[in-house]
């Protein structure tokens, strides 16, 4: 397969376009789940979909390793390049590298202003100009409802795509209206798409799940399928 067949099979081109055709340029993006169920995968499927038609990512590790995230990115890549036959991997995975930057906070460090900043000093020195923000690890906890208006203000003034990982407890039950459980049951509105993976236990896979679009990619309801073993979305 090449690149370009890569690109049009992908299940995640549904996330692409609006209903017209036209790329999303903006979009706060939002993937929910337990512990272990592999957001982190989602979100880096999401960042090598991007990369592969042209754009640039920066991918934020909050309380993990550069190390542990590249290897993310080293495990995935191989396991989609290897299912779909992909011809001249290694010169794909060199333009990965070079469209790809990870940026790594402590969890008590990461805000908007500190975020902002090691931005700005990429883009003013013209070194790296984001196209899609990837923020991982971020505590939804503990923030506040003002705190995300303030990245989603950030995502505005940029002009790029954020998309998020937030973990849900079992024991919590609370849930919004469209379906969303906490701890962002309750800054749903905030966000143009939100997916939640749930396990699929008569399938024996987990599926992700759309609760919302209002970019007019996608309709609400649209469930993908994830690999069992490897987690890539397989539609």
């Amino acid at each position: 397969m090449l690149k370009k067949d890569l690109i049009a099979k992908n299940p995640l081109r549904i996330l692409t376009q609006d209903a017209k055709g036209n790329p999303i340029a903006q979009r706060m993006g939002l993937v929910i789940a337990r512990a272990g169920l592999g957001k982190t995968a989602i979100l880096v499927q999401i960042a090598l979909d991007s990369i592969l038609r042209d754009n640039k990512i920066i991918h934020v590790s909050i309380g993990q390793s550069l190390d542990k995230t590249r290897v993310w990115y080293d495990d995935i890549f191989k396991d989609i390049a290897t299912a779909s036959q992909l011809e001249n991997a290694a010169a794909v995975e060199e333009e990965i590298m070079r469209h790809r930057m990870i940026m790594t906070f402590n969890v008590s460090s990461f805000n908007r202003p500190k975020l902002e900043e090691r931005l700005n000093d990429l883009v003013q020195q013209d070194v790296y100009r984001p196209d899609c923000l990837i923020i991982d690890g971020f505590d939804f906890a503990t923030a506040t409802r003002e705190g995300l208006a303030d990245l989603r203000e950030l995502m505005e003034v940029m002009g790029m795509n954020i998309w998020f990982s937030a973990v849900s407890h079992r024991e919590d039950d609370r849930v919004s209206a469209i379906g969303v459980p906490a701890p962002c049951h309750d800054v749903d509105d905030l966000f143009d798409t939100i997916m939640q993976i749930q396990p699929d236990t008569e399938h024996g896979h987990n599926k992700l799940n759309i609760l919302k679009d209002s970019t007019g990619c996608v309709a609400p309801g649209t469930t993908l399928n994830l690999d069992p073993v490897s987690l890539i979305i397989q539609g």
